[in-house]
């Protein structure tokens, strides 16, 4: 759908059938080739960004493709979509709603129907910043008088990912009298699992839910509660233990949640785009307000980069181009998140729900059904580990994955050579990938070894790799505040970009619904001990073993 409104089919534009006609060519593209004709083209297909360097040289692209893609970007009116998301039109069309998480780090001014949203957002702000203060100071305390110790952020979702991945990846600069535990799932080993370890007097919990009805999270909620009541005696005592970060006020105070601890979020503020809002407390509470300062600044830097630099250099606009290219031209299924850097070990569990929650969609703004792959399958895991796990499938296996490489020039932790062995596995592994091994190479490698004739001659299959498999590799110079904001941003922006590209509402969730519906049919039928009928023969026979079996 085009800025104006209007719809287009997306596989009936010129730009998108002069692509399917130049992927004829692209499918004889040889990485190893395009590097040998042209010495300069990590220069032509690397950006800058602050501290963050793409390279995505190893894809396979030429000049003409990106040309193609960037008027297929122009085409579906990508600029003034950009503009509309900076500028708070409502471009949620199915909950007629603005999408302004970018007004969570931006300094100046927004009005949005009349209202300020930037006052809004610093007030929040400052309020958050005199709670963690307090609490980081040891002014506020426990039931006891004891100073709080652990914070457990209950939360699921984007109420829990975020702010788990910025923690774990922040550690360097958290406080070191305060330990953070995230609660998401509703199984009560996850729960029992934290509460063990923890000591009722100096546990403070955050309750992030944006409608503070997420039955996962208040089902957990009301279990800690529960917890912290029976320690301390009484439900007064567990006032000061809890805080909450919502756009339903009134539900927290209901919950039993003290006005001054209850941090407002706001409807425009989708669950997966929240960290940079009140739902990023308990990073706060762990890092400090002046880091997660830093932390939307870096991502304002990018919104910047975004809203500000011409297609052709614009790092979120490549992004999400290349990921149109492999899923709509090469039928690529699928995308490994590939860190190397165990501190963003939760980065692909994070991209998973940004991406597959925002454009796992299969009809457009306008509700037309779609004629074309969305969203890929979103997977990956910290290097090297996944090098001892699923990259025989990336280098071997008979699927196109394009992956994304992301490591860091220099590491918060100085141990002996560790963070060079990292590093020459990840640049090792994206070069592999490219290069591939030909047959004559893996035969002239075994000969070098003294193998036997026979045993090459046996081998020489196994050892070849086909290469010629696309990957961009992000380098930041440090993991830090900034640079963490910056890259999140960035993976936002492009998930944005491919989205108005497929035309599909990326604030949106529409697909969580039904599961949850369901779920609050059966709740009611599993407490009692009468067989069920209502569903589907399959569902029946499930429901019925478990009851049957549960005792």
């Amino acid at each position: 759908m085009s800025a104006s409104g209007k719809s287009a089919p997306l596989t009936r534009l010129p730009a998108w059938r002069a692509l399917q006609e130049h992927h004829r060519s692209a499918a004889g593209f040889r990485l190893r080739e395009l590097f040998e004709q042209d010495p300069a083209r990590f220069d032509k297909f690397s950006l800058r960004c602050g501290d963050i360097l793409l390279d995505y040289s190893k894809h396979l692209v030429t000049a003409d493709t990106l040309r193609l893609l960037l008027e297929l970007a122009h085409s579906r009116d990508l600029p003034a979509w950009i503009n509309r998301l900076f500028s708070g039109d409502k471009i949620n069309l199915s909950e007629n709603r603005s999408a302004l998480h970018t007004a969570l780090r931006a300094p100046g001014p927004l009005v949005v129907d009349g209202t300020d949203i930037a006052t809004d957002v610093a007030q929040t702000l400052s309020r958050m910043r005199r709670f963690c203060d307090a609490v980081r100071g040891g002014k506020r305390k426990g039931f006891s008088g004891r100073a709080f110790t652990d914070v457990v952020n209950i939360g699921i979702g984007g109420s829990d990912l975020g702010p788990a991945l910025a923690t774990e990846a922040l550690a360097p600069y958290a406080c070191p009298q305060l330990q953070s535990h995230f609660v998401s799932n509703v199984d009560a080993a996850h729960l029992a699992g934290v509460l063990a370890r923890l000591n009722p007097e100096t546990t403070l919990f955050v309750v992030a839910s944006k409608t503070f009805t997420t039955l996962e999270t208040l089902a957990n909620a009301r279990s800690a509660r529960d917890w912290l009541i029976a320690k301390a005696g009484s439900t007064a005592a567990a006032v000061p233990h809890f805080a909450a970060a919502t756009s339903n006020v009134a539900a927290a105070r209901e919950f039993g949640i003290d006005a001054e601890q209850v941090f407002e979020t706001w409807d425009w503020v989708g669950g997966r785009y929240s960290l940079w809002s009140a739902v990023g407390l308990p990073l706060a509470l762990t890092i400090g307000m002046e880091h997660f300062n830093q932390l939307r600044a870096g991502a304002h830097d990018m919104d910047a980069h975004f809203r500000n630099t011409p297609p052709e250099r614009n790092m979120p606009v490549i992004m999400g181009l290349l990921g149109i290219w492999y899923a709509n031209f090469f039928g690529a299924a699928t995308q490994a998140i590939l860190p190397y850097d165990q501190s963003l070990r939760l980065l692909p569990d994070y991209l998973q729900q940004l991406e597959m929650e925002s454009n796992g969609k299969c009809v457009t703004q306008d509700g037309s059904a779609v004629d074309y792959a969305t969203a890929p399958v979103i997977f990956g895991a910290a290097g090297t580990n996944g090098q001892h796990a699923f990259y025989q499938l990336l280098h071997q296996g008979t699927q196109l994955v394009p992956a994304d490489f992301i490591g860091c020039c220099q590491s918060h932790y100085n141990l002996g050579s560790h963070h060079e062995i990292l590093l020459s596995n990840l640049f090792a592994q994206s070069e592999a990938l490219m290069r591939g091994r030909t047959r004559d190479e893996g035969k002239a490698q075994m000969q070098s070894q003294d193998m036997p004739q026979q045993d090459i001659a046996r081998m020489a299959p196994h050892r070849v790799f086909p290469g010629n498999r696309p990957s961009t590799t992000i380098l930041i110079r440090k993991l830090e505040p900034r640079t963490l904001g910056a890259l999140l941003a960035l993976y936002e922006h492009k998930v944005f970009v491919q989205s108005v590209i497929w035309g599909v509402n990326a604030f949106d969730q529409w697909g969580v619904e039904l599961g949850k519906q369901l779920a609050g049919r059966i709740l009611p039928e599993l407490a009692t001990g009468t067989p069920v009928s209502a569903h589907d023969a399959s569902t029946n026979g499930l429901i019925n073993y478990f009851k049957a079996n549960r005792h």
